[in-house]
């Protein structure tokens, strides 16, 4: 038996498709009678528009789908080239080929792909379908059946939830099956019964029987628990496909390549969220097992920057390969997505290991908000997590949830005010709030303030009325307050817009924004301003002391009772003069210093026999702030009034 599982575009050229390499290693441990080939046709793709042409389309969901979709729906090329100029932006779109260019290249290229296959002695063909490759994948299996319209076609990922694929299977007729959920056990139990092994395909397997699809699992929005226990027992994935086509081609690409240290996500209550649809819980590997699969792929492919595919790292089992690759001396470099962790050392020792860039689930600086959002952190949290990662050395990356439905003017000005503060760290990106398929908002969404779910615009334009009326689609729109919300929070947007071009216009973004060197009694602490010459501020005896116990979120009432020799009247005081001039941000009954130790050097400790006074100056631009006693004094003419 021969199967044959294909990736169209728009997956990221440079690397290999984890579901494909993992189901082929997977097919092929249950059965010797199954021969699995993979297919890459995004990298024929890639060099045909351009490399950089793809990447620019690839990081824009609805672009990709809109150029697919003018060519699987003739009719709706003009609507279709409108949501590709409007959600990639003029200053792309001009740099760009025309939109009927790109259409025309991606058309003659699906076409000459196919003819160069040959899927005559094929027993089954399957899609991969992920974000922004349905209308591609739909199109191409088309094309396929009518080259051989007795292959059976198959669609399966992170796309086709219950709901989503049997919509599909009512809708297209060139899909014969759908797979719902984990891949690999519904993959190998349809294989057999396409052999006659079996009678039935088996859970989470939606076929069209004479013609017509089922409709059993019509009303499920999570597929049935099928999948493998403990992702330990996986083989290892298998890249050679890729790389042999990657070779073939010849397109000058050194490859990401993707590891998978779990599947769901551990923390799963995100009310925004719904990319844990396929699965029916967390699991992730051990350490052990993760540190043998990287080796092997490191030698084998001769790579050295990878990739993890996880919603969120496995906290425990995380720390624990880290500390392992800290001692190999290799120069690898890891992305991966995490949630907030509490304290510096843990993202020092992720650094050590090779986390070179991490996405970090912030999405919020207004507690009410996170409160909504359900994320279980705190703005101050979420402003520690930043400082932390850029203290280790991290890049970091993050959104900004925007537009949430029922978000207030509380909530929108508790955000602008937190700008001001985390104006020092890499600037995050504004992500306008979108309705996903089977998300809690989504759920439940009068709780919310969504009056009514409806099909997207964007899919309204793609798709033919007809078709998008039978379809479920992944994003929705939610009718409810959006004109309010885009309304309130505009300022957000223009503000993010000046932080990240404050961070643009840096002539050492190397060196952080706001840092501190320490000499034993006093710190100096290096200020960044906007349209503005650097500050400098000295920080003396317990005035340095207390800063510094405020290296991490730490409560009042606790630095209360660490330097109990002041009144809760100075501290409060001197805090205050502190987040006057963001240098550290006060939230409820916490604090957070901002400023992190020059790079290469740990965080300061405090000592409690120094002596207390603060000043803060800089050669060109000066002013004064009291200390805790404030016993000392620089005149300068940009002086505050004194603390």
């Amino acid at each position: 038996m021969r199967v044959v599982l294909i990736s169209m575009p728009w997956a990221i050229f440079n690397r290999p498709s984890i579901q494909l390499s993992v189901l082929q290693a997977y097919l092929r441990g249950q059965s010797g009678e199954i021969t699995v080939e993979t297919r890459h046709p995004y990298l024929e793709a890639a060099q045909r528009i351009g490399p950089r042409t793809y990447q620019l389309i690839s990081e824009n969901n609805w672009a990709g789908e809109a150029l697919y979709s003018s060519l699987l729906f003739p009719e709706r090329r003009d609507q279709a080239r409108a949501v590709f100029r409007q959600t990639l932006g003029q200053k792309i779109v001009r740099s760009l080929p025309d939109f009927d260019v790109i259409a025309a290249q991606l058309d003659s290229h699906l076409d000459d792909w196919l003819e160069r296959q040959d899927f005559s002695t094929c027993s089954l063909a399957g899609f991969s379908i992920c974000f922004s490759q349905l209308p591609g994948s739909i199109l191409a299996a088309g094309r396929l059946k009518k080259r051989y319209p007795r292959l059976p076609v198959l669609m399966g990922g992170s796309t086709c939830a219950p709901a989503i694929g049997t919509s599909l299977l009512k809708v297209f007729p060139v899909i014969d099956f759908i797979i719902t959920g984990e891949g690999e056990r519904p993959l190998h139990n349809l294989c057999r019964y396409l052999a006659g092994e079996t009678p039935h395909p088996g859970p989470n397997v939606l076929q069209r029987p004479n013609g017509a699809p089922t409709d059993g699992n019509e009303a499920k929005e999570y597929p049935d628990n099928n999948e493998i226990p403990d992702l330990n027992r996986l083989p290892l994935p298998d890249f050679d496909d890729y790389f042999a086509e990657l070779k073939q081609i010849g397109l000058p690409v050194f490859p990401t390549l993707p590891l998978e240290f779990s599947r769901g996500c551990w923390w799963n209550k995100c009310s925004f969220c719904n990319l844990n649809l396929q699965w029916c819980g967390y699991r992730c590997k051990k350490s052990e097992r993760m540190l043998l699969e990287l080796r092997h792929l490191q030698n084998r492919y001769h790579c050295l920057d990878f990739t993890f595919t996880d919603n969120v790292l496995p906290p425990r089992e995380a720390d624990r390969f880290f500390r392992a690759l800290q001692k190999d001396g290799h120069d690898l470099h890891f992305f991966g997505e995490i949630r907030v962790l509490k304290n510096q050392q843990t993202y020092e020792l992720y650094q050590r290991g090779g986390l070179h860039t991490v996405q970090i689930g912030i999405e919020s600086f207004s507690n009410p908000l996170l409160q909504r959002l359900n994320k279980g952190t705190r703005a101050l949290d979420n402003i520690a997590a930043m400082k932390f990662a850029t203290a280790a050395g991290i890049k970091l990356e993050g959104n900004l949830i925007l537009e949430f439905p029922g978000s207030t003017q509380e909530q929108v000005d508790e955000t602008m005010r937190a700008l001001d503060f985390v104006l020092p760290f890499p600037p995050l990106q504004a992500a306008g709030f979108f309705l996903g398929h089977g998300c809690p908002v989504w759920g439940r969404p009068r709780d919310y303030g969504v009056e009514a779910i409806l099909q997207h615009p964007y899919n309204r334009k793609l798709y033919p009325a007809a078709v998008l009326s039978r379809l479920v689609m992944l994003i929705k729109y939610g009718r409810g307050d959006r004109r309010h919300q885009e309304r309130l929070w505009k300022p957000v947007r223009e503000k993010m817009r000046a932080w990240a071009e404050f961070h643009q216009q840096r002539e050492n973004a190397c060196r952080p924004s706001l840092s501190y060197r320490d000499g034993g009694d006093f710190i100096i602490i290096r200020q960044e301003r906007p349209g503005g010459p650097a500050l400098q501020h000295r920080l003396r005896g317990l005035s340095r002391k207390i800063y510094l116990a405020c290296d991490q979120p730490v409560a009042i009432k606790e630095l209360l009772h660490t330097f109990n020799s002041i009144t809760e009247e100075k501290l409060s005081a001197f805090l205050a003069g502190l987040e006057q001039k963001r240098l550290l941000f006060r939230d409820q009954d916490g604090c957070l210093a901002l400023a992190v130790r020059q790079p290469g050097k740990p965080a300061a400790t405090y000592r409690l026999d120094a002596s207390n006074s603060t000043v803060c100056h800089n050669p060109v631009t000066s002013y004064t702030t009291g200390g805790i006693e404030d016993d000392e004094r620089t005149r300068t003419t940009f002086s505050p009034p004194a603390i």
